[in-house]
């Protein structure tokens, strides 16, 4: 067990700030205690602290407070990349259930940089028969749908590329927005960094999650529904 999670520091901020400018490896290396200290640390405790009320949720959820599990990793993979930087300015953790291909399944997520704070649920980037499977749950069962997806509430909003043109014509807007994405997340964006340096962000995170639940249990149902020959659906 870590030390209590009791907040993000100004100075964890600022050497995000700086490994934008700098991205040098010799000026990562001498900073690194910094790196470990003000971000990796406070990191961990939040994972830790955060773990009962995600298990809650869904008790196969990874928890671990390691780097590749929950944890981001500020070192990037530039091998089929333009951008050639080597450190990330931003972190995040995740919480999700262990899968090869993450990035096509519902994920609880939080991330900081040098001048904002987020914190959502949805699809890193969803591909299309996952959508096309989720669509298919919005055409069928429009009203329960829309149940599940009163959490969304404010400081909530979907975010994600939309098609140009509607798929469907003459289609109710509240089910539109949702059935025309290309992939989605619901996200809440804050600039007021100075939130990051209270434990109370824990408390924050954990109702936050708590509170997009019901969609995340849809977004789960459309993942049973990939282990189901689409003749049947």
């Amino acid at each position: 067990m870590t030390q209590p999670f009791t907040g993000f520091s100004q100075q964890g901020l600022n050497f995000l700030q700086q490994v934008r400018i700098e991205n040098d490896k010799e000026w990562f290396e001498a900073n690194r205690g910094v790196y470990d200290r003000e971000l990796l640390t406070p990191f961990r405790a939040l994972v830790e602290q955060l773990a009962p009320a995600m298990l809650a949720i869904d008790p196969q959820f990874e928890t671990r407070p390691a780097i590749g599990k929950t944890l981001s990793r500020i070192h990037r993979d530039t091998r089929f990349s333009h951008d050639k930087s080597r450190y990330r300015s931003r972190m995040w953790l995740t919480f999700k259930r262990p899968s090869k291909d993450w990035k096509d399944a519902p994920v609880y997520f939080f991330e900081l940089g040098p001048d904002m704070l987020r914190y959502g649920l949805g699809y890193y980037s969803a591909n299309k028969p996952t959508m096309d499977l989720f669509r298919h749950t919005l055409k069928h069962r429009p009203q329960q749908f829309l149940e599940a997806a009163a959490c969304c509430r404010p400081p909530f909003e979907l975010v994600g590329e939309s098609y140009k043109r509607p798929l469907v014509k003459e289609q109710a807007a509240e089910i539109a927005t949702w059935y025309n994405r290309k992939s989605f997340a619901v996200m809440a964006t804050d600039p007021q960094v100075e939130k990051l340096f209270s434990a109370g962000l824990a408390q924050t995170l954990a109702q936050s999650f708590l509170q997009l639940e019901p969609l995340y249990h849809w977004l789960m149902q459309v993942e049973a529904m990939k282990q189901i020959d689409p003749a049947d659906l």
